[in-house]
């Protein structure tokens, strides 16, 4: 017995011992694995700087903790940890840094306008009305795309941002081909104006668009305007020197033309526009070579037409010097010049004086008066000159005091005619006729003026012709009161509320967002009319107590107002006034009836009339309490009833 027991309990000791021997060494194994990997980890975390992490083992297991700086640094300590030690080993109790400042997204809408389409991109708000904004782009847009690749951040919206976009909007409507940058008070705005002149028109209106909290900056570029013919005509004589035309393809090809003037006296700031249309390239270097030859004779005028030359040397030039001159600029022009030169006869003996002098003279005042004087050729030139005159100044606005003299010279009809379409681009001068000359004098608020003129003389008297022209620029200013009355425009918004009512939501003064493109339709009209006089009057219908249906009509009317003036509209001088279930217009016992009266309607108003009113009304009240207290009022004797006053009741929803 003892045998058999003793042959079972020796292996069962062996197998017990053996199982305590592999515990052991199991343990010791994983301790080890433990220390390696977490003394792996540790080193990497602080070679990279993460010495913020705990590192701590857990069996096969590696637990980071610590409160990282940012989620970034909490995200590389774990990616670090995995590089090192199977990513599954890895624990996370690592808490990030709350931080108190919320980083707001810097809103930015790229809008962009083409023939195409118009196109935005950027971040906008999501409280931006998509569906608003979508609608507002399509109406400037007509049947062209629209591409809205907008994203949006759950961020309220900064100050300025709804102005800008409103501008922005604004803007779009005005400008065809354009970039517009939409920031927080900010618009960045980039476009291509026909012309020189719409640039700066432009310019001016979108600068007096901008609201006062926006900043805008505005670039727009213009090409350059296409001349023919390229002219320049620059005088020489005791006057000093002067240019009557003057164009140039670049501003150095400008400046070395006027530094050509400047070495023969000229110090006056010459309108020498930047055009497109030099004949040849080397065309500026022949005008300032021409100018230099005109101070080597002493004087004369100079008239460049595209590549032909025409010089007139003063009278009584040496002959000699004239024929050097002359002939050392001909030799120095390309093949492609033409020089023709002129040097004046001396003058005729003094002899008796012409008993008739022929001119002819046109005055234009500031408010648009002609008055045309002198001599014309025939009847029928004279009233062809004032069917002309007519033509271009209107016919309540011409004078003619022309008489007719046969003896006029050849072509004195052209230059009549030619003398009044010269005079009509101007705002207001004087031009001179003679057989050998013309002379223009005044201002001008077009600024192609200066060059037109001079090659409408050019073309219809030729190079050799003598003219003398001296204008002023100045840029028009703004027509006035060109806006429509304060009763066009209270007719226009009735239309619009006539079509559509202004909506509210059931018992509060908050608008519909049906009625927001109602709002948006009469706020337009607002703005391009003077400074109304204008209430808005607030109706409700019967139902309901009446004190709390005028607190409803008051509030309404507020909402509107408030509405207009965050789309821009001066309301400064308008008025919001609740009347309350007054004035019904449909029967209050009839759903259709009560649906009528709850309305919004505009008014003109007459502040002096009723600042009169009130002052009578004040008097009237003064003199009544001034009055004898004993002595009874006529007409408190007659509104004196025997019968009870009614009670007052309360209509009830």
């Amino acid at each position: 017995m003892n045998l058999r027991f003793t042959s079972v309990l020796l292996p069962l000791a062996a197998f017990a011992v053996a199982a305590v021997i592999s515990a052991f060494s199991a343990r010791i194994a994983v301790s080890l694995v433990e220390d390696l990997s977490r003394s792996a980890v540790h080193e990497a975390l602080v070679t990279d700087g993460q010495d913020w992490a705990d590192v701590l083992g857990d069996g096969l297991q590696v637990v980071i903790e610590g409160t990282a700086p940012t989620e970034a640094a909490r995200f590389r300590a774990m990616s670090i940890a995995g590089r090192h030690v199977d990513a599954s080993r890895v624990i996370d109790n690592i808490s990030v840094v709350q931080r108190d400042d919320i980083i707001i997204p810097e809103f930015v809408i790229e809008i962009l306008r083409s023939d195409s389409g118009i196109s935005l991109i950027g971040l906008a708000p999501a409280t931006t009305d998509r569906e608003v904004l979508s609608r507002s782009l399509s109406e400037i847009a007509g049947e062209a795309r629209i591409t809205d690749l907008l994203e949006t951040a759950e961020h309220p919206a900064p100050d300025g941002w709804r102005s800008a976009m409103t501008y922005a909007t604004r803007v779009l409507e005005e400008l065809p081909r354009a970039k517009i940058s939409v920031r927080a008070g900010a618009v960045d705005i980039t476009a291509i104006a026909n012309s020189a002149a719409e640039k700066r028109s432009l310019e001016a209106e979108l600068q007096k668009m901008a609201p006062r909290n926006v900043e805008a900056t505005i670039t727009i570029t213009a090409p350059r305007p296409v001349v023919t013919p390229f002219t320049v005509r620059f005088s020489l004589d005791d006057d000093g020197p002067r240019f009557d035309a003057c164009v140039a393809e670049t501003p150095a090809e400008r400046d070395q033309i006027l530094a050509a003037a400047r070495d023969l006296g000229f110090d006056d700031t010459a309108n020498c526009p930047i055009a497109i249309g030099a004949p040849a390239p080397s065309w500026t270097g022949i005008v300032s070579r021409a100018i230099g030859t005109l101070g080597a004779l002493g004087g004369g005028t100079l008239t460049v037409t595209d590549t032909d030359l025409h010089i007139t040397a003063p009278q009584g030039t040496d002959p000699d010097l004239y024929d050097r001159e002359i002939n050392t600029l001909q030799a120095s022009l390309p093949p492609l010049y033409a020089l023709e030169a002129e040097l004046p006869a001396p003058p005729a003996p003094e002899g008796e004086e012409e008993a008739i002098v022929i001119s002819f003279t046109g005055t234009l005042s500031p408010e648009g008066l002609a008055q045309l004087r002198g001599m014309v050729g025939d009847d029928l030139m004279k009233l062809t000159a004032e069917n002309y005159a007519a033509a271009r100044f209107g016919r309540s606005n011409v004078s003619m005091r022309t008489q007719v003299e046969p003896s006029v010279p050849s072509g004195w009809n052209v230059r009549v005619l030619t003398a009044i379409e010269a005079l009509s681009r101007l705002k207001n001068g004087v031009v001179t006729v003679e057989p050998d000359s013309i002379a223009l004098r005044g201002t001008t608020s077009d600024p192609e003026a200066s060059t037109a003129i001079p090659a409408l003389f050019i073309e219809k008297f030729g190079q050799e012709e003598s003219f003398d022209i001296a204008l002023e620029y100045i840029e028009e200013l703004a027509p006035e009161n060109t806006g429509p009355t304060p009763e066009e425009c209270l007719v226009a918004i009735r239309e619009i509320t006539d079509e559509t009512k202004i909506l509210f939501d059931p018992g509060s003064a908050t608008l519909t967002a049906e009625t927001r493109p109602v709002i948006d339709d009469i706020a337009k009209i607002l703005r391009d009319c003077p400074e109304l006089p204008m209430e808005v009057s607030g109706y409700t219908d019967s139902q309901g107590r009446e004190v709390m249906n005028q607190q409803l009509s008051q509030d309404r009317a507020e909402a509107v107002l408030t509405a207009l003036r965050g789309r821009r509209v001066l309301t400064g001088s308008f008025r919001a006034i609740g009347y309350g279930e007054e004035n019904p217009i449909a029967d209050n016992g009839t759903e259709e009836g009560r649906e009528a009266n709850r309305r919004i309607e505009f008014h003109l108003y007459d502040p002096e009339a009723e600042a009169e009113a009130a002052a009578t009304e004040s008097a009237e009240t003064d003199t009544s309490e001034n009055a004898d207290p004993g002595s009874e009022s006529p007409d408190a004797t007659a509104e004196e009833s025997d019968e009870p006053a009614p009670e007052a009741t309360e209509s009830e929803e």
